[in-house]
Parts: C-alpha cells; sequence; structure tokens
C-alpha cells in the first residue's frame, strides 16, 4: 500500500468525488459502484490510470502505486467471489461476531453470581449501618465493590464472572484488574504504613499534657512541640481514618449571668467589644463560673484573663460563691510579676453582685486600674471569657475528682497547659505566653 498522505485540501477535494465513500490522510474508501465500473472498463482494455482519470479523480493526487494496489485487489476478489467480493461488508458489518444468545446454564450460573454479589453488598449495608449506631466505619466506595466481587468469586467458586459482576456492581473491568495487580497492592501497603506513621504522630498531639484536641490544634501542637509541619487536610484525613474525635462544645441553653442588685452601682462599659487592642496588659476580662465534681459537688472558678493575648494572669477556686471569691482573684493579680499594667489599664465583668460590690471596687481602684461593664444581661460583651470557660469545661476532667484539692491540682495543671502549650488559631498559632512576648517585642 502506498505511504503517500494526503493533506487537507486533497482529502476536501477527493471527498467531492461521487465515487468516494471516505477519505481520510491515510486512504479512501471507494463506492461498489465505481469498483464494479472499474471491472468492467478494465476487462474492455482500458487501463487504471484511464479509468480512473475518466471518473474526475486526480492521479497525481491519489499516485499511481495506490492505483495499481487497488486494482490488483478488486481484480482479485472479483475472481473468488464475484461481484459479491466488491461489496463493502463494512456497510452492514463491524467486523466484530454478533453476540450470541446464551444457554440456559450460562443464564442460570449469571443469575447465581448475581444473587451471591447482593448478598455481599447487603453484609456491606448492615456494616455502614452498625457505624451509623457507634460502630467500626465503612466507606462505600470502589475499591469496596472490587474487594466484594473478589470475595464472592473465591467465595463461591465463580469463573468468568468478572465482567458480568463488575456490571452489576457499577464499577470498571478494566479498573477491577489494576487494583489487584502487584504494584497496586504494593503501592495500597505503602500508603498504610505511612498513614500508620502519622497516625502515630497526631495521636501523640492529640493525647499531649492529656489534654483532646481538633485538627487546628494538633497542627500547631505538631509545628510548635515536634517541628512537624503538616497540611490541615491531612490531620483531618488520617483522623477521620482512624476515629480520632475531639469532643464537640456544645452551647448551654440554659446558663444565665449573674444579675446586679440595684443596691451596688454599675459603671459604663469602656471596651465596646475592642478585645483585641494588640497591647498587653490594658483590657483585663474577669468572671466566675461553677464546676461540678465527684457526686453532686460543686466548685467555684473566677479568673482574670488579658483580653490581647489569652493569657490567664490569675484564678482562684473556691468551694463557696462569696465576695471572697472575686476579691482573692484580685490578690492573686497583684501577685503575678509576669503582669506590666499600662497606664489605662481597666477591668471589665459583667454586672453580677461581686463586681457592683463596694469592696470589690475600691480594691480595683488601689491597684490602679479603671473598671468596666457589660450591658445588662448580655454575655456577648465578654465573650472571650465566655469562651475560656466553655474550652475549659471540655478539655478538663473534673468527674474522678473527688475533693476539692483534687480540682484545685487539676486546675493548676490545665492554667499552666492552657498559658504554655495550648496553641491557638488565633494567636497566629502560638500559646498565650508566646504570643504575649511577641507583642512585647513588637512594642
Amino acid at each position: 500500500m502506498s505511504k503517500k498522505t494526503f493533506t487537507a485540501g486533497e482529502v476536501k477535494q477527493l471527498s467531492a468525488n461521487p465515487y468516494v465513500r471516505s477519505v481520510s490522510t491515510k486512504g479512501i474508501t471507494y463506492t461498489d459502484e465505481f469498483k464494479q465500473l472499474f471491472i468492467t472498463s478494465n476487462q474492455q482494455g482500458k487501463l487504471p490510470r484511464d479509468i480512473f482519470e475518466a471518473c474526475g479523480f486526480d492521479v497525481q493526487i491519489i499516485g499511481i502505486t495506490r492505483i495499481k494496489a487497488a486494482g490488483t485487489r478488486w481484480r482479485t476478489s472479483y475472481r473468488e467471489q464475484g461481484s459479491l467480493g466488491l461489496h463493502d461488508a463494512r456497510a452492514t458489518h463491524s467486523g466484530r461476531p454478533l453476540k450470541r444468545e446464551l444457554t440456559l446454564e450460562e443464564k442460570n450460573a449469571r443469575l447465581e453470581a448475581q444473587i451471591h454479589l447482593l448478598q455481599a453488598e447487603n453484609e456491606l449495608l448492615k456494616k455502614i449501618r452498625m457505624a451509623e449506631r457507634g460502630g467500626p466505619r465503612v466507606k462505600r466506595a470502589a475499591s469496596c465493590a472490587y474487594q466484594m466481587i473478589r470475595t464472592v468469586i473465591q467465595k463461591y467458586h465463580l469463573r468468568r464472572m468478572v465482567s458480568y459482576l463488575c456490571e452489576v456492581a457499577g464499577v470498571s473491568t478494566s479498573g477491577y484488574y489494576r487494583y489487584w495487580t502487584a504494584s497496586a497492592i504494593h503501592r495500597r501497603l505503602q500508603n498504610e504504613q505511612a498513614d500508620e506513621e502519622l497516625r502515630v504522630h497526631i495521636s501523640r498531639a492529640f493525647h499531649f499534657k492529656k489534654r483532646n484536641k481538633g485538627a487546628r490544634s494538633i497542627k500547631m501542637t505538631l509545628e510548635g512541640q515536634f517541628q512537624i509541619v503538616w497540611n490541615l487536610k491531612r490531620i483531618r484525613r488520617i483522623m477521620k481514618k482512624y476515629d480520632i474525635v475531639c469532643p464537640i462544645r456544645k452551647a448551654n441553653p440554659y446558663k444565665r449571668m449573674m444579675k446586679a442588685t440595684h443596691e451596688h452601682r454599675t459603671v459604663p462599659n469602656l471596651l465596646q467589644r475592642n478585645f483585641k487592642q494588640g497591647v498587653p496588659g490594658k483590657v483585663l476580662l474577669t468572671d466566675i463560673t461553677y464546676l461540678e465534681y465527684g457526686k453532686g459537688n460543686r466548685a467555684y472558678l473566677s479568673t482574670i484573663k488579658d483580653s490581647s493575648t489569652n493569657e490567664i494572669l490569675a484564678y482562684h477556686v473556691s468551694g463557696r460563691i462569696t465576695m471572697d471569691l472575686a476579691t482573692n482573684t484580685l490578690l492573686h493579680l497583684q501577685k503575678n510579676r509576669r503582669l506590666k499594667k499600662t497606664k489605662d489599664a481597666f477591668i471589665h465583668s459583667d454586672q453580677g453582685t461581686h463586681y457592683t460590690h463596694p469592696d470589690f471596687q475600691k480594691k480595683v481602684k488601689r491597684m490602679g486600674l479603671g473598671q468596666s461593664m457589660s450591658r445588662r444581661g448580655n454575655c456577648w460583651d465578654n465573650a472571650p471569657q465566655e469562651s475560656f470557660f466553655g474550652h475549659f469545661k471540655d478539655e478538663v476532667s473534673l468527674k474522678n475528682c473527688t475533693t476539692l484539692d483534687e480540682v484545685k491540682r487539676e486546675i493548676k495543671a490545665y492554667m499552666t497547659y492552657y498559658n504554655h502549650y495550648r496553641y491557638q488559631w488565633n494567636l497566629k498559632r502560638m500559646t498565650p505566653v508566646e504570643y504575649r512576648d511577641h507583642l512585647l517585642q513588637a512594642m
């Protein structure tokens, strides 16, 4: 066959000839009419070149080698099969064998294989329902379908059913064979080993200082404590794969803010929710919360927090909610040598009884601090302090504490962890103490 190829212009010119069925850059398909005309004319003594030219073909474009080859092929077919040999079978038949009718045994075998596959899928659905009720999680994916198909084939000794079962399961046959190649199995084992190594590091960060964490806290802990920098999506993928779940803090609908009495004096709201002023020791937030421990016992925690750095500057724990709870917290703040107050520093609280009390307000003035209060019954005006209490109750375990001393030891350990080791996303992924030093260096 000629190796000459046609240009786009030549293809267009040849396609315009009525004796051409189709044409590409590599070859021409002629009509059955032209082939019959060629044989008749050739038997009358005409040369192949003259026949092509008489029918409107440009011999220079087609090439004399291609013309001679076509004439030889047609004469041979006509000599062996007559006019039927000149007929182009591709017009009515693709060349592939027709799909034969399945025998009764083959139909029964396919039905049996389909039943076995459906049974395997039902087992998978049961596992999924168990996972929704708290059991091990099951991922429904193409890989799971490939494993089911292989299990069914091996369990019921099915043969030549791979293509049919893949069609029933809605996956590709090529994907099935590719999934079970030696290279794919080796790659999956490598990925599984790599994920297991990631899980070990993430688990260390998750249980660091015995405080459970979410994905962002784990990322910051890995960077700050283990000098490991990983993508947040990778951490979440590993946590989901190995069921590393952090506690989710839920809103408490029954929480109530302490109300001030009419005898006590309130002060204006100087803060106006401007919590992040970038100056350590300027805005101090304070509040009181209750803690349940043991069998129905209750303790109370009062804290003072730096609004700019989130550092807990002072705290006091008591078994009774008396005035000493707030004033003793101020005494602890006064003893804190790390605190560097600014000239316009003030302490912000709600309008609770402890903070409107004359003794508390006098002590605040003696310490050289101003005082600010939230609007009545509006917890959002002291949101960072409320947020701290929420996270504190999620991360501290007081159920096993039986005495107040044990509660105090647990709270002391948490305060050290919170200030020095608990990385926070909104503090440029630093701990409160690191962020305080960062702000002081920048001033």
